[in-house]
């Protein structure tokens, strides 16, 4: 009786601090809201620009989810993101075709995440260390392709009707979608999570690491193409400075979502989107209640900081015991 008791006791806490997320957003759009009506902000102007920075730093988490499932993370998500835009705005201007360019984002970013994953295989390397090796080729390709014409930047022109909330929406919702079916319903989310869960005991039942681990990346790449290609139409003008918060920024917007930073079972596609939304908004506080204060950049950083350890706490706390799940 006592043993199920302390097992209802921890499906209850385990419940609980899975909706944290859901709650902790909620909570932040209520305080969002009540700062700006004490200092009198153009909502409608407010909710565009956290639609416009959430979106598309949501887009390329939800990708990453995959990686991050296996226990694993790829630092050089910004630069791939950065070297999309600009490959897909160089083709915009050469033929002013919107699906070439698409495509030719969504091409040049499977290619960047097919390399990293494919190094990591054959020379038996944590992904990690492949992803930061890429991240140093990749800066330096965005470079040479933003500075091929001897300017420090690319202009795309003609864009200005695709800078539509609803299209970036649209897209976020389908890929959400897919990456929702391929997760929960097929055996390649099955099989990631129980790779992230427990290496060892998947790959004794004979799933591929080194496939899975392609199969994750390659799911990221989509991510990554469709951000850049939302990003060079929404910046019109790409600079080397173009996403380069991004790689930092998909990190903790998947805490903040509630993802253990261990990947595995508990992994839920959802968080990148929660996260995302969560980080911007909080963003948007900070701005309306430090606009006047010096230092207000470096005070933000330190509560973003505090919030990102709160959630990688409650996280952890989820668990019988100490230790994170491997």
């Amino acid at each position: 009786m006592e043993k199920e008791k302390t097992i209802d006791k921890y499906a209850l806490r385990e419940r609980i601090i899975s909706l944290t997320p859901i709650i902790g957003l909620v909570l932040l759009l209520v305080l969002y809201v009540v700062i700006g009506l004490i200092k009198g902000i153009n909502f409608k102007a407010g909710f565009e620009a956290i639609i416009n920075q959430s979106v598309i730093l949501a887009i390329v988490s939800t990708g990453a989810i995959f990686i991050f499932t296996l226990g694993s993370f790829d630092i050089s998500l910004g630069a791939s993101t950065l070297v999309s835009a600009c490959a897909g705005g160089l083709v915009y201007n050469a033929t002013g075709n919107v699906l070439l360019m698409l495509l030719t984002c969504l091409g040049v970013s499977l290619l960047a995440s097919l390399i990293s994953s494919v190094l990591g295989s054959i020379f038996n390397l944590p992904v990690f260390v492949t992803t930061v090796a890429m991240m140093s080729v990749l800066s330096a390709v965005s470079e040479l392709l933003i500075t091929g014409k001897g300017g420090n930047q690319i202009r795309i022109s003609g864009l200005a009707g695709l800078e539509n909330i609803w299209l970036k929406i649209i897209v976020l919702a389908v890929f959400a979608l897919l990456c929702v079916f391929i997760f929960e319903f097929t055996k390649i989310g099955r099989r990631q999570k129980a790779l992230g869960g427990n290496p060892v005991c998947a790959k004794l039942t004979g799933i591929s690491i080194k496939t899975y681990a392609i199969i994750a990346f390659l799911m990221a790449g989509i991510g990554i193409g469709l951000g850049g290609f939302l990003t060079a139409i929404r910046a019109g003008t790409i600079t080397a400075g173009t996403a380069g918060d991004i790689g930092m920024s998909i990190f903790i917007a998947i805490v903040f979502g509630g993802m253990p930073i261990s990947g595995g079972p508990r992994s839920r596609i959802y968080a990148a989107i929660i996260g995302s939304f969560s980080i911007k908004i909080l963003s948007q506080i900070l701005t309306m209640l430090l606009a006047a204060v010096p230092g207000a950049n470096g005070i933000s950083q330190m509560v973003r900081a505090a919030f990102f350890l709160g959630m990688v706490y409650l996280a952890s706390i989820n668990y019988r015991t100490k230790m994170l799940p491997r």
